[in-house]
């Protein structure tokens, strides 16, 4: 869709959130990507007469004919858990977990608007699938400060469990499985779900959803349609996946000694380590198993 088309799309709303930012006017500057499976746009708007010049616009509109679909139902579900997030806990994340804010939002006949800072013109423009060393540690520590900042909080208006590929939201995947793969795939759900320590996790905690600075030291996380409440190496073996075994120790020795930063005094970080590591082969496992399901179908 053209750029004037999107404007003309969007003309009924443009003047509500303008109004919501307490801004002059938003006009459609850029088209920068669809989102997953068809279900919107996320957008560049340029905003006039106000103190940010540019915004991203997340504009979600499920097709319609999908509806009776559980893919369908879980993305509806996962735009109201990104508005709550962002609403509700974004506040409270620090630098070292950086976000963008939420400017406005708005939610009509079955579309989600979240206007939303734009991360380049913060000075975090460097996007990538493959991440250098400097990106990857800068990673490990957003996801440990994230964890660490909320390490313990129940994740009202989230999903009671984090990550998109959750077991219990990946029927379909799962029934292509074999009955051995399924019942161990049960098994490590178990584990996972009873882990002692929980936090709140991204929920899809890929290099593409990290934005640098210049130097690739810096770095903010978007994409929240999936946090909710976990342990926190679900976030880790996903970010990780791909690496060597050595690869990934060095990895996981890193993000335990700055988690542990995070949790001290208040809590046994020593405690902690010692279960997330012994979880996080089978969270990885447990990613594999989504995996297998989902090329299955597809």
């Amino acid at each position: 869709m053209g750029l004037a088309r999107l404007h003309s799309a969007l003309s009924p709303v443009l003047p509500r959130l303008a109004d919501l930012l307490g801004v002059k006017e938003l006009v459609v500057e850029d088209a920068l990507q669809s989102l997953w499976g068809g279900y919107g746009e996320l957008l560049r708007l340029r905003v006039e007469g106000g103190a940010y010049s540019r915004a991203i616009l997340k504009w979600a509109r499920p097709p319609l004919h999908e509806r009776s679909s559980a893919s369908y139902l879980r993305k509806c579900r996962s735009f109201d858990v990104e508005a709550s997030f962002y609403r509700d806990y974004a506040g409270r994340c620090e630098q070292a977990c950086r976000v963008p804010r939420l400017l406005a939002e708005d939610k009509r006949d079955g579309e989600w608007l979240l206007l939303l800072e734009d991360l380049d013109a913060a000075g975090y423009p460097g996007r990538t699938r493959a991440p250098r060393p400097r990106e990857l540690t800068a990673s490990l520590d957003w996801l440990a400060a994230f964890h660490g900042r909320f390490f313990g909080v129940e994740p009202q208006g989230l999903w009671p469990v984090g990550c998109y590929w959750h077991l219990a939201t990946r029927a379909e995947e799962l029934a292509l499985l074999t009955p051995a793969e399924q019942e161990r795939a049960r098994q490590i759900d178990r584990r996972l779900s009873e882990s002692r320590y929980q936090t709140l996790v991204h929920g899809d905690a890929k290099p593409a959803n990290f934005c640098f600075n210049p130097q690739g030291d810096g770095v903010a996380a978007v994409d929240f349609q999936y946090v909710g409440a976990g342990a926190g190496v679900r976030d880790v073996a996903y970010l990780l996946h791909g690496l060597t075994p050595e690869q990934s120790e060095r990895a996981l020795d890193h993000y335990f000694s700055r988690l542990a930063s995070w949790l001290a005094p208040l809590w046994d970080a020593d405690a902690v380590e010692r279960e997330w590591r012994e979880l996080y082969p089978l969270a990885l496992e447990d990613f594999e198993r989504f995996l297998a399901g989902f090329h299955r179908r597809h």
